[in-house]
């Protein structure tokens, strides 16, 4: 397993606003698959939700890899992109992408029925930044 690397404190505060991050992976036949998305850390790894019905989702279970990449809506020159590998969990409940809604909208998540919806985290084992 590949060591685990650490985000500078002084993006902390980039990760706590609701900023969007753009998770690439690798697809079936070998191409990148960049899509934006709502996240949380919570201090050694970042998360977000997805439904198990989606691309990214099947990229996922296939090649577990994956970059992240969030800019400063504030000041768009500081970015910062995290490396690493996934874990997969369901979540029946829609805990954390309610969770998600609130943070970003103020209200749950509006449901969508027969959906499946799973949390991922990713772990960083690179970090790369500027600013």
């Amino acid at each position: 397993m590949p060591t685990a690397a650490r985000v500078p404190a002084r993006f902390e505060a980039l990760l706590a606003k609701r900023a969007v991050a753009h998770v690439a992976t690798v697809g079936p036949r070998g191409e990148p698959q960049s899509s934006p998305v709502w996240f949380g850390w919570d201090g050694e790894t970042l998360a977000f939700s997805h439904t198990k019905a989606r691309q990214k989702y099947r990229n996922l279970v296939a090649d577990p890899r994956v970059a992240v990449s969030i800019a400063d809506p504030d000041h768009p020159e500081t970015y910062l992109e995290i490396r690493g590998t996934v874990t997969i969990e369901d979540d029946p409940e829609r805990r954390y992408i309610n969770a998600m809604a609130m943070r970003y909208l103020g209200h749950p998540f509006p449901p969508n029925p027969g959906e499946e919806r799973v949390i991922i985290r990713v772990r960083p084992t690179h970090v790369t930044y500027q600013g």
